[in-house]
């Protein structure tokens, strides 16, 4: 926790940038096991690394997961399972899915076009829920700034429910983020890259600084 905000470090696909998340103070390393994202990881490539990985917590991404794919992730040591999903999934589906993992370790991660809002029937099914910036065809990572007034809406509507920020943030645009949404914790992933899965070291300390310099203000 860097001055009471907790960060998650997500994107991460080599020991190098774990290893780097894990020196600026990083409380989440995330990999990504989606294909079709350019930051994937297999499961043999995460085995891999899992022995040398820093102490902390670890979470598995992952988007609308079938059942073998989400029992094979549930049964490693991942400290939480983060799902991404469009907002028309079946309750029944995030119900499973929620069953699998306990709600205390699923991080939902709506796809949210910009008239939705998070549906009341998925709050007790997970501990902790991720905005991200809304894009038709992609699931996060895009590098695009998502809605903070939205965010702000939801974490003071279900104060109990832990609320992620996501979208497009960096070091240039961490305090305004932090000041207009009042987010407690953040998920960063390209805005501290070099390229599509290698993380910049430089963008990396600049967050911690932008995120020391803003707590300091607020």
């Amino acid at each position: 926790m860097i001055n009471g905000i907790r960060l998650k470090v997500c994107g991460l696909t080599s020991l190098v940038d774990a290893g780097l998340a894990n020196g600026i103070g990083a409380d989440y390393l995330g990999f990504i096991f989606y294909p079709k994202s350019p930051r994937y990881v297999t499961v043999e490539q995460y085995g891999a690394m899992s022995p040398r990985l820093p102490a902390r917590g670890k979470i598995a991404v992952c988007v609308e997961p079938e059942k073998k794919e989400l029992n094979e992730l549930a049964g490693l040591d991942f400290d939480f399972i983060q799902i991404h999903f469009p907002a028309a999934t079946p309750l029944e589906r995030i119900v499973a899915w929620s069953q699998t993992t306990g709600a205390e370790r699923l991080w939902l991660a709506p796809k949210l076009p910009p008239e939705r809002d998070v549906e009341a029937a998925w709050l007790p099914l997970a501990g902790a829920f991720l905005l991200d910036a809304f894009h038709p065809d992609k699931f996060g990572g895009t590098g695009q700034t998502g809605d903070w007034v939205k965010f702000r809406r939801h974490l003071e509507a279900h104060p109990q429910k832990q609320w992620i920020l996501s979208g497009g943030l960096g070091p240039v645009n961490i305090g305004p983020a932090l000041a207009e949404t009042g987010a407690r914790m953040v998920d960063v992933n390209s805005g501290v890259e070099r390229s599509p899965g290698v993380k910049d070291p430089v963008k990396l300390r600049a967050l911690v600084e932008g995120l020391r310099r803003t707590r300091a203000r607020l």
